[in-house]
């Protein structure tokens, strides 16, 4: 099954998603920032990447553009408050393949993954 690299800060939050996604049969591996997300990218090489976008020590955008620099065909979901608009216009022109609003249904962050996995 495919590999799915859940980053936020919010360690409540990785936990939802990671049970969620091991539910669903996904292989899951946690990065509480941008700088730990550019690491285990590097080192896990996941299919899909679901990423919040305000960290500490590294945002989401800023990984986002680092991971897509050195991996033209990263497949990444960007999670974002009710609000950020504009960071999910720029996460878009990024390359990012879609984003979720938080709070957000199991349904939406599901049917996200699968159409990108295909």
């Amino acid at each position: 099954m495919a590999k799915i690299l859940i980053v936020d800060d919010a360690e409540f939050l990785r936990m939802r998603i990671s049970k969620m996604l091991t539910g669903e049969g996904f292989e899951v591996v946690e990065a509480e920032n941008g700088l730990r997300a550019l690491e285990k990218y590097q080192e896990i090489k996941p299919d899909l990447v679901l990423m919040d976008v305000t960290m500490p020590e590294m945002d989401g955008l800023t990984a986002l553009k680092s991971i897509r620099a050195t991996d033209t065909q990263a497949r990444v979901i960007m999670l974002t408050a009710l609000g950020q608009e504009s960071v999910v216009l720029d996460a878009i022109k990024s390359g990012a393949k879609d984003f979720i609003v938080k709070p957000f249904e199991q349904e939406r962050v599901l049917g996200a993954i699968k159409k990108i996995l295909g």
